[in-house]
């Protein structure tokens, strides 16, 4: 598996597919990675929020392959909001990582009723220019949210995760992102393992001689979105990344975007932490 390398607004280039590390405890998010690395990702999602940055750290080092080799994301958790606080934070998260940069950071909820986000948002910026997050960007923010942080600080997120997957195709937010040059990152891009059940999904699966995570994944990455599906099960972490050796026809991505429900399986950013 090699995962497409896609370039951000920075002139960064990320991979495509990633491996999510939510829920996993630093043993399992430590077993994860390595077996991840040794099938060829090259892209780990981890926040502070997650509890598990140590064990992400761990199974980047054990895998053997050189730093530059992986591309690592945290997240700035909410309680880490403000100007000094963000810095202290990503410090904390190296430190736990036992890293001495990563490869993006992120506001993890932009929690408008704190009024924080744009000054965290000049946090990442400085410790972008300190050489301690070579990428920065957003998680969760809408298109208003985006445009303020431009107005205010003259500069964009290289990625903007969303909760993105077949019932919650987000097009209104996709093309925000997209018009300003924000690359999208699904998160929970097989709806936590709802979707997968979903009948159409699994016609198509059986069309392709394929698996149901991996035609939604397919749809994901067809779409030229960023994709960093979970799993604690190597057998699926294999599985998922098979996707760049088949494509959807057009027949099957009009089907496809049919399932859109509007349907979320996490927080909702506009009450989430009010």
């Amino acid at each position: 598996m090699a995962s497409p390398m896609i370039e951000m607004n920075d002139g960064h280039r990320i991979p495509q597919l990633g491996l999510g590390v939510w829920q996993d405890d630093d043993a399992q998010a430590a077993a994860c990675v390595r077996c991840a690395l040794q099938e060829g990702y090259r892209l780990i999602d981890t926040a502070s929020a997650y509890g598990n940055e140590a064990g992400v750290g761990q199974g980047v080092r054990e895998s053997g392959l050189p730093r530059s080799d992986v591309f690592v994301t945290t997240k700035i958790w909410n309680d880490a909001q403000g100007y000094q606080e963000a810095q202290d934070a990503l410090h904390a998260s190296l430190e736990r990582l036992g890293l001495d940069y990563v490869d993006l950071l992120l506001i993890h909820w932009p929690i408008p009723s704190l009024d924080k986000y744009v000054e965290t948002w000049r946090a990442l910026i400085h410790l972008r220019e300190q050489g301690l997050a070579r990428s920065i960007g957003v998680s969760n923010f809408r298109g208003d949210e985006l445009q303020r942080l431009f107005l205010e600080t003259h500069q964009l997120p290289a990625v903007n995760q969303i909760e993105l997957h077949p019932w919650l195709q987000q097009g209104e937010l996709r093309t925000a992102n997209g018009v300003l040059g924000v690359r999208t990152q699904a998160w929970s891009p097989l709806g936590q393992g709802k979707a997968l059940t979903d009948p159409d999904i699994g016609r198509l699966a059986a069309k392709h001689g394929r698996e149901p995570a991996q035609i939604i994944l397919r749809w994901h990455v067809q779409q030229g979105v960023l994709v960093i599906p979970k799993s604690s099960n190597p057998d699926r972490i294999r599985s998922n990344a098979r996707i760049f050796d088949f494509a959807l026809d057009d027949e099957d991505m009009s089907a496809l975007a049919q399932l859109d429900r509007g349907e979320r399986v996490g927080p909702d950013p506009d009450t989430f932490g009010a």
